[in-house]
């Protein structure tokens, strides 16, 4: 059978220079725009085995996986079961992988996560879903791992197995150091997986040291494998696993063995491939202006010079050889290149007025703009744009920050309980929206992995909005300017959110429409690690093209600032902001305002770093980046790219 994938493979091998592109490459991939296009085409392919079994009148035996990666693909499948009738009634699943110990009814289990998100929906038979049981004793935990691979034999082997990949380099959670014969087993957890999940846990401290996993050699007999890997967080372990030597350092790499694995990679997921980092390395360039920009700061980088000290002898002697073949002198390109660097630069982020603006990145008309600010979570604004949302304020443009979700999910139980005590001491329970002594109550009693009461997220969510107001106080905007629009999609209590809905688009819609701004900045960072930052800006996109056709809109630029993640490559940057230090200092202080985040920071990421420490590095290296390159050297800059919706 030639599945939807096999078929696009099967094309792109028989492309024109497809061996060059490929030629670093060990595992086929296919790079999508975003994780839900290609969602849908793994759901497509997952539908069309269970449909071939059908007809063959044999079980469909699938391997599934969690985390975040699959859950676009179950819910494809299970919108595919209602409005399409796909049954399940032959299919028999497998997971990968369960914490341990972990009792099935938890909401940090993976017997949760599955029925949460597909086995509830569907009509698959309850006797045919096969999950690690996290509760067996460790005493039957060896012979219990044995049946488990002994059941999947008995079914036939796998037909199909989904997997994601751990910054590790993990499948299921086969951490480094597993072997390619290793089966069915108990394994203590790496560090940074323990990191990474951290937050469905409310700390390192509660993740489970241990997990039932399939073995390498388990995931290696299934007949069809696809790894799926979403976001600028996996780019860097995908290049090692696609292009690096077979090692059980990253387990992921036994995957070059199997002869029918696909990977499907977002665009973010493959940056770091050298034939999109660095085609001019692999083969002939198609040479764009925004290839020429990647390519020569690359250049600079490589060769330790500044732009204008390049020679034609580095363009040569770096697989730039074919820019020059057209006649073009590395000087040419290397004026050519300054300048644009040097026209991204402004201290005027809201354009400056009577200046002739041809060459700066800002319209200097009208010169006060009104602008709107979005901020994923109420923070989000101070650390990664805090210097240019004073310089707005400042330069006399009407400010207004629009904060999309209430960030309650953040606020640790200690912290809330020092506020309800504090209350709780002062307010008369008769005249308080919130029961304080209920709060204290819940939170002392409250178990690992317990939803809060709807009060104690009320609770959670005014710290956030305090904090919010006290930091966009100390930058000079009015309180009246300050909007919460406590997205639905957020309000679940738990790290998983809801998916965007009509409601939210509504809401996002509503302040544009009330504000009519010829500015807006959003969140561009999809590096978030739980997604809230690409939902929010899903919602600002969906808006702002609801109300294209408004005649307010076509004065209405878009901005994408980086969180605390990531920042813009060089070549991506259209406005650089530059800072003084005492900017620097005003922006740090805006941040630690949110004491709630500081020193115990939930949602962190990979960084063990304080956000404002990130935020200053960051704008500092971003400055250092302009100097190397022969630019003016400043103390910090903050990036923005211009999207064109």
């Amino acid at each position: 059978m030639t599945t939807t994938l096999e078929i696009k493979a099967d094309i792109s091998y028989k492309s024109p220079g497809k061996f060059e592109e490929t030629r670093f490459e060990k595992i086929h991939n296919e790079i999508f725009k975003n994780s839900a296009e290609a969602s849908i085409i793994v759901a497509q392919e997952i539908a069309q085995l269970i449909k071939s079994k059908q007809k063959e009148n044999k079980s469909c035996i699938l391997g599934l996986a969690t985390g975040s990666s699959p859950i676009k693909v179950y819910n494809e499948l299970v919108r595919m079961h209602k409005e399409e009738g796909l049954s399940f009634k032959n299919v028999i699943t497998f997971n990968l992988d369960e914490y341990y110990p972990m009792p099935k009814e938890s909401n940090q289990s993976y017997h949760y996560f599955m029925h949460q998100h597909l086995f509830n929906h569907i009509d698959i038979n309850p006797d045919n879903i096969n999950i690690p049981d996290g509760t067996i004793s460790i005493q039957q935990l060896n012979q219990y791992c044995l049946d488990y691979e002994k059941k999947i034999t008995n079914a036939g082997g796998l037909d199909f197995q989904l997997l994601g990949i751990g910054r590790t380099g993990h499948v299921g959670f086969n951490e480094p150091g597993s072997h390619i014969n290793s089966g069915t087993r108990i394994i203590t957890l790496d560090h940074i997986t323990k990191v990474d999940a951290s937050g469905d846990f409310n700390g390192i401290g509660n993740v489970p040291k241990r997990a039932i996993t399939m073995g390498v050699s388990t995931i290696l007999r299934s007949k069809r494998i696809v790894l799926m890997a979403w976001g600028q967080n996996k780019a860097d372990i995908i290049k090692r696993t696609i292009q690096g030597d077979v090692s059980s350092e990253i387990p992921a790499t036994f995957l070059q063995n199997h002869t029918n694995t696909t990977f499907i990679l977002d665009q973010s997921a493959s940056s770091e491939l050298t034939r999109f980092k660095t085609p001019w390395l692999v083969g002939e360039c198609i040479w764009t202006q925004e290839l020429k920009s990647k390519a020569i700061v690359w250049l600079c980088q490589n060769t330790n010079q500044s732009i204008l000290k390049l020679t034609d002898r580095d363009y040569n002697n770096n697989g730039m050889s074919d820019l020059l073949a057209s006649g073009t002198s590395a000087y040419d390109l290397n004026i050519n290149m300054f300048n644009v660097l040097q026209h991204t630069i402004t201290g005027w982020p809201g354009g400056k007025p009577n200046t002739d603006d041809s060459n700066r990145p800002e319209r200097a008309n009208p010169a006060k703009k009104r602008v709107i600010l979005f901020s994923p979570h109420p923070d989000d604004d101070v650390i990664s744009m805090g210097g240019t949302f004073a310089k707005l304020i400042k330069q006399g443009h009407e400010v207004h920050v629009v904060y999309q979700t209430s960030g309650n999910i953040a606020v640790t139980d200690d912290e809330a309980l020092k506020f309800a005590e504090v209350c709780n001491d002062f307010m008369d329970e008769s005249t308080s929206e919130i029961n304080f002594t209920s709060v204290i109550s819940f939170i002392n009693a409250k178990n690992q992995g317990e939803i809060d009461s709807a009060e104690v997220r009320k609770l959670k969510g005014l710290i956030r909005r305090r904090e919010s107001y006290a930091a966009t106080r100390y930058i000079g905007l009015k309180d009246e300017n300050t909007h919460f629009l406590d997205l639905p999609f957020y309000e679940t209590g738990l790290v998983q959110k809801n998916p965007l809905g009509s409601t939210d688009i509504a809401i996002v819609k509503d302040i544009i429409a009330k504000i009519k701004p010829h500015q807006v900045f959003a969140a561009g960072d999809l590096a978030d690690p739980h997604g809230t930052h690409e939902v929010c800006l899903n919602a600002i996109f969906a808006a702002m093209a609801q109300l294209k056709s408004e005649p307010y809109m076509n004065d209405c630029w878009l901005w994408l600032y980086r969180g605390a993640w990531h920042e813009w490559d060089i070549h991506e940057i259209d406005m650089a902001v530059p800072l003084s230090p005492d900017e620097v200092l005003l922006k740090r202080h805006a941040i630690l305002y949110h004491q709630s985040q500081k020193d115990r920071v939930m949602f962190q990421g990979n960084d063990s770093r304080e956000f404002w420490v990130r935020a200053e590095d960051r704008n500092k290296n971003t400055a250092k980046l302009y100097d190397d390159l022969g630019l003016a050297e400043y103390e910090a800059i903050e990036a923005f790219k211009r999207f064109e919706y």
